[in-house]
């Protein structure tokens, strides 16, 4: 099981694939890295396997990595940077074989299996031994009481409504419950035309809809689908939620193209102003911008169950981080974590990446410059992260089992509380 803590909030979390994700063609990479253990004072070579360069401008994250070096004589650090899918293929590969790089970008949805194999290092350990103080992360993923990974920026998916279509509708004001936002929905629904209320994505190929635009109603309510971390889906907030989806399902105000819409689809369907509103990553702000100017479009938290104020938890996915098991040179891999995680680097990173610190103390400045960013990092500092599927066994195939029931009862073929049984079923198997 994993667990995270923001600040002084213990929260169980699990794996979310990493949505702004893009492209990356990993070049092979040898185990660990080369020379004599930096911590001897001797000059050592550190391999760093991520995703995120391709995603970052241009020489932005090697100028950061510049100034670790700068910071620490003898300690080179060489950049394994490709897409996400092919870094993903390249760690799972190198699991296998012992041949990770030293220092490893990690989704959530992969810390359980690596930590579980013994192939990505007990960070908590390593904080101990080199007397690394904590308290200033946000969050840990942490695998029976144990670190295994630290999100170094978080992108957080709040809800995107379309302004125009709002306002044509009769609707001034974002939705803030789940009344409102059904009779929002059913209002640009009724517009006419190739126009829906919501755009929900249920690919089983890319099943992230099931985390991000489903369970996302069960944490903006406070709600949970685990207990003691096992599978609890037929409690009463999930089962609330999903009946609330399968109403607004039956009501016609759903986009039509859910069973086999991925989420650059359901982006695109709000982009082109098809969807009156949407649940998805800050990571895309520049891409509806670039792509339609004219969009005016707004950012707000996703509506909670009537009569609930509690705090509202927000689906996150992270750009994590850990130190191979194998690594020849842990002390040297430690200190690069722990400089992306210090405060002004952290500022900077989060800056270049237009995501959230996870170094509680860090703010990036694009909050004080760009209105949507700042309401979003207003709403995801009233909340709380909240992705259960984080470090969950199997995190992928537990929301496809989930999303092939809700298909199936969406469809009329079962009730939505069958569908649920069968899914806490079929959960309860993989854990």
């Amino acid at each position: 099981m994993i667990t995270v803590g923001r600040g002084r909030r213990i929260l169980k979390l699990a794996g979310a694939a990493t949505a702004a994700v893009t492209v990356l063609a990993v070049a092979g990479c040898s185990a660990g890295g080369s020379g004599t253990d930096g911590s001897d004072g001797g000059d050592v070579t550190i391999e760093f396997a991520q995703w995120w360069e391709p995603e970052l401008p241009d020489g932005e994250f090697r100028a950061l990595i510049d100034e670790f070096e700068d910071a620490n004589p003898g300690i080179t650090v060489k950049l394994v940077s490709g897409p996400y899918a092919s870094t993903k293929e390249q760690l799972f590969a190198g699991a296998a074989s012992g041949t990770m790089p030293d220092v490893v970008g990690l989704d959530g949805a992969w810390v359980n299996d690596f930590a579980s194999q013994g192939t990505i290092a007990d960070l908590s350990a390593l904080m101990k031994e080199y007397d690394y103080d904590d308290s200033e992360l946000a969050s840990q993923i942490q695998v029976d009481g144990s670190t295994y990974m630290i999100p170094v920026v978080n992108f957080v998916y709040p809800m995107f409504t379309n302004d125009d279509l709002l306002a044509q509708a009769g609707v001034d004001a974002p939705p803030a419950t789940r009344s409102e936002f059904a009779d929002a929905a059913a209002k640009v629904t009724a517009l006419g035309g190739d126009v829906s209320g919501w755009v929900l994505p249920l690919s089983l190929e890319a099943p992230n809809g099931v985390q991000n635009d489903v369970m996302s109603w069960v944490w903006a309510s406070g709600g949970s689908m685990l207990k003691d971390g096992q599978p609890d889906l037929t409690n009463d907030d999930v089962t609330s939620a999903v009946e609330y989806i399968g109403g607004l399902w039956d009501d016609g105000v759903i986009a039509s193209g859910s069973f086999t819409m991925k989420e650059q689809d359901k982006v695109e369907e709000f982009t082109n102003g098809r969807a009156g509103m949407m649940i998805d990553s800050l990571a895309h702000i520049n891409l509806i911008r670039e792509t339609n100017p004219d969009l005016k479009f707004s950012i707000s938290a996703i509506p909670a169950e009537d009569g609930y104020d509690g705090e509202r938890g927000i689906p996150y996915a992270s750009w994590g981080i850990g130190v191979a098991e194998n690594s020849e040179h842990k002390e040297a891999a430690f200190k690069l974590v722990s400089f992306l995680m210090s405060e002004k680097t952290n500022s900077e990173l989060s800056t270049m990446a237009k995501a959230f610190p996870g170094n509680s103390k860090s703010v990036p400045d694009f909050v004080n410059d760009d209105e949507l960013f700042k309401t979003a990092f207003d709403i995801y500092q009233a909340g709380y992260p909240a992705n259960e599927f984080t470090g969950l066994p199997v995190a992928e195939e537990l929301m496809r089992q989930l999303g092939e029931q809700l298909q199936s009862a969406f469809d009329g073929q079962q009730t939505i509380p069958d569908a649920l049984k069968k899914a806490q079923a079929s959960w309860e198997a993989e854990f």
